[in-house]
């Protein structure tokens, strides 16, 4: 099991394709791990090198004492491990929390990358903080289980959740988000109580793809446009037929926008 030590903490890390070819990392949202990238790894391996990892305090990477775990903290750790596998410059992909996390890195510590992916995210403060806040103290108090229906709504696009086509991969989503229990508000209480980077990127160069779900019920689409406005070397798209897990919902088309991207900029 590949792991590394960085930033006071052990992530878990895999990494598939060519060495010699471009370096593509992902980044993955609250409630799930490195796996929701499956549909990416298989398809853009063949010809991209592609580094996923899972966050601290969630998937098998190491739980810390923290109580928040905070946005700053996990950008810090994802630049951490660019630098100890000796990544740089590489290209960065981030969906929701981990674009929380892509665009700092853009923001602070454009050294590190060539480009930068945003899927469903924000570069703003939670501007649900008021609907968000109750569900993440009732998953502390009492676990994932009985939100579990909330939680696929969030995540989830209407289309996505009435495809019985996808129903197993739905299904082992739903039940891997059931067991992880009350310690995932930790990570989620960073998630909402996150501060705003826009005013950080206005001076950004790094060059920034923005994707939103057509149906995403967690952060509506203007939220995208928001950052690509931010960013002068910026180009967005808005995916049809998918909601909060663009990368998971609709893996074709956005595995055609990140191999474009990155052929554009390597």
């Amino acid at each position: 099991m590949p792991t590394t030590n960085v930033n006071g903490t052990t992530l878990f890390y895999d990494e598939q394709g060519p060495k010699d070819a471009p370096t593509l990392v992902l980044s993955h949202s609250l409630f799930f791990d490195r796996e929701m990238f499956v549909h990416q790894i298989e398809e853009l391996s063949k010809h991209i090198r592609v580094v996923t990892y899972d966050h601290r305090d969630q998937g098998k990477s190491a739980r810390t004492e923290l109580k928040s775990v905070d946005m700053d903290t996990l950008t810090d750790d994802a630049a951490a491990l660019i630098e100890t596998l000796d990544l740089a410059p590489c290209f960065f992909a981030g969906n929701s929390m981990g674009g929380f996390i892509a665009l700092r890195l853009a923001a602070r510590r454009p050294d590190l990358l060539k480009g930068c992916i945003v899927l469903g995210s924000s570069g703003e403060l939670e501007y649900k903080l008021a609907e968000f806040s109750p569900l993440i103290d009732g998953v502390e108090a009492n676990g994932t289980e009985p939100f579990i229906d909330t939680l696929m709504y969030i995540m989830f696009g209407d289309d996505y959740l009435a495809d019985e086509s996808r129903s197993n991969e739905r299904e082992r989503w739903r039940d891997f988000m059931t067991a992880l229990g009350p310690d995932i508000s930790r990570s989620a209480h960073g998630v909402i109580h996150r501060k705003g980077v826009l005013d950080e990127l206005k001076d950004c160069k790094v060059p920034l793809l923005v994707l939103a779900g057509e149906q995403d019920h967690a952060y509506e689409v203007s939220l995208s446009e928001n950052i690509a406005k931010a960013v002068a070397d910026s180009e967005m798209f808005v995916v049809s037929n998918a909601g909060h897990s663009v990368a998971l919902e609709q893996p074709k088309i956005v595995n055609e926008y990140i191999t474009n991207f990155i052929s554009a900029h390597s």
